[in-house]
């Protein structure tokens, strides 16, 4: 059996010992999102924190940051470790400009994420989490093309209720799930897939290994389905 963690001792001498396990949310928060649905994501992440916070594994290696797109893309967290990771506040308006959050992302990944050298261990490749209920607005592809282009670990991306093209997130990642309505039950099922899944992943890299499947992850909810 293998030992249990030693949770006493600082969460600062872990970080100083710890390869990071990035995780990196992407919302859209269109005026579609609007209501119920935005306010599910709002709890969502809150919940997310709350499951991570008592996870021993987690709280060593995993670092959280919020994105999210309406009519402009802005980093609302950047990479923060969980501890003092402070969920932020936002509104639902605007059109969805999906290439603009792939453009922030793959940004962001390529500023944040430490890689490695002939002296350390880089950072663990990134979780990518993309949630979105709409149609992009902008032009996306080129972003696309630049963001599969970037060294990330799964990616993951969620259609949120019947107007959401999976066809579009298919060429962002083969890892595509839906929910059949964007309300509080199932935006919050998926959450808690969520943090399931980056407690599965924090694990994985505390033996050495790293995410790469679908199937590696928690079984899908009954809110959720994973697109083939």
């Amino acid at each position: 059996m293998k030992p249990q963690k030693n949770t006493s001792r600082t969460h600062t001498s872990l970080v100083n010992n710890m390869r990071r396990l990035p995780v990196y949310l992407v919302v859209d928060t269109s005026g579609s999102m609007s209501g119920e649905p935005i306010e599910a994501v709002k709890n969502g992440i809150h919940s997310l924190l709350t499951s991570l916070r008592h996870d021993p594994y987690a709280l060593e290696t995993v670092h959280i940051s919020v994105i999210t797109f309406d009519s402009d893309a802005r980093q609302l967290a950047p990479l923060t470790e969980i501890m003092q990771f402070q969920a932020p506040d936002f509104m639902a308006s605007g059109s969805t400009q999906l290439g603009a959050a792939l453009r922030l992302l793959s940004e962001r990944i390529e500023r944040e994420v430490e890689r490695g050298s002939a002296e350390r261990k880089g950072d663990w490749k990134p979780l990518v989490f993309i949630m979105t209920d709409g149609i992009p607005t902008d032009d996306w592809r080129p972003e696309c093309g630049r963001f599969k282009t970037i060294k990330t670990g799964i990616v993951v991306a969620c259609a949120a209720g019947p107007n959401a093209d999976t066809a579009v997130l298919k060429e962002i990642t083969e890892n595509v799930v839906q929910l059949d309505t964007a309300d509080t039950k199932t935006i919050e099922a998926f959450f808690k897939w969520v943090s399931s899944s980056v407690s599965v992943g924090s694990q994985k890299v505390d033996g050495g290994g790293e995410i790469t499947k679908l199937s590696e992850l928690p079984p899908a909810p009954p809110e959720m389905n994973v697109v083939v």
